[in-house]
């Protein structure tokens, strides 16, 4: 009688594919990326967070920060992982967006959220698609090689910039409250 085929955890199958051992920790910060897809890490983000959920009881293996480097570098020489670098000069990472090529996108500098901006341009994106075209065609033509154009509005995305109004109006409204005597 056959074995019934158990279906591959699809994170083993990512690691596989991309030549990579499948280990515990590998399945650990690529499952901990996939599950997270709209936000980006640092280094020590990425660690403390791991922590907390090793700590939570939701996993029991810690990295220590050499181990978590090299495992990120990996995954992203791969190309599992997109490593971006940001205004204060942090590489920050993510999983690898479907929309990677998807010129521009908006990265939030308070929730560190990464989202394109093709439908916020709507007909505006061809434009600014073009002259990214015509900028890495004139590069290769004066002979640069191996180039990419990356297109990076930063700032406070509309949630954010939303809760930072909120707090003060918040605040302000609850100090004109009466104060309760005792």
């Amino acid at each position: 009688m056959p074995k019934p085929q158990v279906p591959e955890d699809p994170i083993d199958v990512l690691l596989s594919a991309h030549g990579l051992r499948r280990t515990a920790a590998g399945r650990r910060v690529l499952g901990w990326f996939m599950a997270h897809p709209d936000t980006s890490y640092t280094h020590a983000q990425l660690q403390s967070a791991l922590q907390g959920e090793a700590v939570s009881g939701a996993d029991a293996l810690t990295l220590d920060r050499v181990t978590l480097y090299r495992l990120i570098d990996r995954l992203t020489q791969v190309g599992l992982l997109l490593c971006r670098v940001d205004a204060q000069r942090l590489r920050r990472f993510q999983a690898m967006p479907v929309s990677v090529h998807a010129l521009p996108h908006f990265e939030c500098q308070s929730c560190h959220r990464d989202q394109p901006l093709q439908g916020a341009l709507q007909g505006h994106s061809f434009d600014l698609d073009a002259a990214a075209q015509n900028a890495l065609q004139a590069l290769k033509a004066l002979g640069y090689q191996g180039l990419s154009l990356e297109v990076a509005v930063r700032g406070v995305c509309a949630d954010c910039a939303t809760a930072a109004q909120v707090t003060p109006v918040a605040l302000q409204q609850s100090a004109a409250l009466p104060q309760a005597t005792s």
